[in-house]
């Protein structure tokens, strides 16, 4: 799995505004919701409903919210860039602002948590995320992470 199939550039947020996480979450599922035909409300759910479950803020400033919706076709992925970093209750409890929404159908299974284990490794990279945080434009930060899903 690559990060192409997870994100399109009309799927990269390169200056999204919230002050809070529950505003990134609300902003990211009504940005997310016409891309893959879903009610932004319900995409917001599983978020806050995960979320509960514990911080999907995993430090070094980045988080990773995921989660299984009912309809969806295939995995569905949204990249974005906070303007300012915002309190997300990470682990490191340093604030976060690279996000990587992860939606997941129902019965996806394994590849919910490849999919998961393939943005992490990606995530985890400091250069990756420092390019991320100085790229230019969505198109850019959209080359970023397919380029460096693949190796390059």
């Amino acid at each position: 799995m690559e990060i192409s199939d997870l994100v399109s550039p009309e799927s990269i947020v390169p200056k999204l505004r919230a002050r809070s996480k529950k505003q990134a979450l609300q902003e990211l599922s009504k940005r997310l919701a016409p891309l893959i035909h879903q009610d932004d409300g319900v995409i917001f759910d599983v978020l806050l409903e995960r979320e509960k479950l514990g911080t999907t803020g995993i430090g070094t400033g980045i988080a990773i919210p995921h989660g299984k919706l009912p309809g969806l076709d295939k995995l569905h992925g949204m990249f974005a860039r906070l303007e300012n970093p915002i309190d997300f209750e990470a682990i490191d409890e340093q604030p976060v602002d690279l996000i990587f929404l992860l939606l997941a159908p129902e019965s996806a299974g394994a590849d919910h948590l490849k999919a998961l284990a393939r943005v992490s490794r990606l995530l985890r990279d400091d250069s990756a995320c420092e390019n991320l945080r100085n790229a230019e434009s969505s198109d850019d930060i959209y080359s970023l992470l397919t380029r460096a899903s693949n190796g390059g």
